[in-house]
């Protein structure tokens, strides 16, 4: 029998009051060692999934296992071995930011201090204001640390690169990408594909509530549509086009033409363009509704 995974839930479900369906007979195992990145819109469920993972509501149906241990009868046990970064983080107003995470420290008492300070340098903390001071890229920093300066066996982090500016996302993605190769487990929930694909080993894709698909970083871009546009300097015939596999016309304006393709038709698309004379030649990736669109048809089609 293999290692018991960081995260098994099985079959976990949750509807609220008035019918409202949050999450359906959602299944999923995260290894040990994994930043696991937990991709869909907002409203998904992926808020909800946290909550379920770390019993701070009950589930309607099915069970979640936290390193074998039962998320609500070994909740406690279970939670010492958990950092997290909710995405709705809330702040004390009136210690700073060194004050709050000292105590934070003594309350654990198993933070390794140095680890604490050296997160706080590299994430530009500003120690020494009022918490309720700070802007929202700040305040999020501190919860960053929190989350990490006691070196947890898991990290649940919920959309944790939210008012951080590119260079400062480029190190949280460092951080985490440095925990999973020391042994940790990463749950990453983000609606930003950016991320997850710059820091998951793979991505779970929910929907409505329902987990759509679980695939490799690699495999979700291959997936990705691009949009093509290309002038031609001479006649060509468009249907040609729109038969290799994949590949869709979405418009043609003179000797211009606007095609859909996915990762994988590209070679393909560029062999036979090659076939006569282009003038000028972009290729863009979708944007994350489209690729959401993209994943969603496709689960629509298994169904």
């Amino acid at each position: 029998m293999g290692e018991v995974p960081a995260i098994e839930a099985v079959e976990l479900s949750k509807t609220y009051r008035g019918g409202v369906r949050a999450l359906v007979d959602l299944s999923l195992r995260v290894e040990r060692g994994e930043v696991f990145g937990y991709l869909g819109p907002n409203g998904a469920g992926k808020t909800t999934t946290i909550r379920l993972l770390l019993d701070l509501v009950h589930p309607t149906a099915g069970h979640v296992r936290i390193f074998g241990l039962h998320s609500r009868a070994d909740g406690v046990e279970a939670r010492r071995r958990i950092g997290y970064l909710p995405g709705d983080l809330r702040l004390p107003d009136r210690p700073t930011a060194a004050e709050y995470l000292a105590s934070l420290s003594r309350l654990r008492g198993t933070v390794d201090v140095t680890r604490r300070d050296e997160l706080c340098e590299r994430l530009g903390v500003v120690l020494d204001r009022p918490l309720r001071q700070l802007s929202k890229g700040n305040r999020q920093k501190v919860g960053l640390v929190q989350a990490f300066m006691h070196r947890p066996d898991l990290v649940v982090l919920d959309e944790p690169t939210a008012g951080l500016d590119p260079l400062l996302q480029a190190e949280v993605r460092a951080v985490m990408r440095e925990t999973a190769a020391e042994g940790g487990t990463v749950f990453l929930s983000s609606h930003s594909l950016d991320e997850v694909q710059h820091t998951a080993d793979r991505v779970g894709v929910i929907r409505s509530g329902r987990l759509v698909d679980v695939d490799t970083v690699e495999g979700l871009r291959t997936r990705s549509l691009r949009h093509v546009r290309v002038t031609f300097g001479d006649s060509v015939d468009v249907d040609a086009l729109g038969r290799l596999d994949g590949v869709r016309v979405v418009a043609r304006e003179g000797a211009t033409v606007r095609l859909n393709a996915p990762e994988t038709a590209m070679d393909a698309l560029v062999k036979e363009l090659a076939r006569h004379t282009v003038v000028d030649l972009v290729s863009e990736p979708a944007d994350l509704e489209e690729i959401f669109l993209e994943l969603y048809r496709e689960a629509d089609g298994a169904d």
